[in-house]
């Protein structure tokens, strides 16, 4: 196997959970192959560098191997090597969300007069 497009390897390797999820972000942008955004019938490479954001984290990692099919989490691993400072990145990233947490992560629907009053005094308004 020599090529494979980028939304099935993003499938694959475990960034989406879904192929058409894969497909969507790479048509808006949050996926780069070399810093340049492509298209999802892309054909990925071996060596490419790939950046992702896939809404919670964003990745930088080095495609390590090929494949088109999904299979368990620890052979999805083999398929890409991080970045170093993509991994110091997410650490740090994970770490500022655990000491500040988005005020209306704990809000399920809509909020309540009281409980945008509450959001209001943590913004500052």
């Amino acid at each position: 196997m020599d090529n494979v497009r980028i939304d099935k390897w993003l499938w694959a390797a475990r960034f989406f959970k879904t192929r058409s999820l894969a497909a969507d972000a790479v048509d808006r942008g949050r996926v780069r192959i070399g810093g340049e955004p492509v298209k999802p019938a892309r054909a990925v490479k071996v060596n490419d560098k790939i950046a992702i954001d896939n809404g919670a984290d964003r990745w930088e990692v080095v495609v390590q191997a090929l494949s088109d099919v999904r299979g368990p989490a620890p052979v999805a691993r083999t398929l890409y090597s991080e970045t170093e400072e993509s991994v110091v990145r997410r650490e740090r990233d994970q770490e500022a969300r655990r000491l500040f947490p988005e005020p209306g992560t704990s809000i399920k629907g809509r909020p309540t007069k009281r409980d945008r009053r509450a959001i209001d005094r943590a913004g500052g308004e």
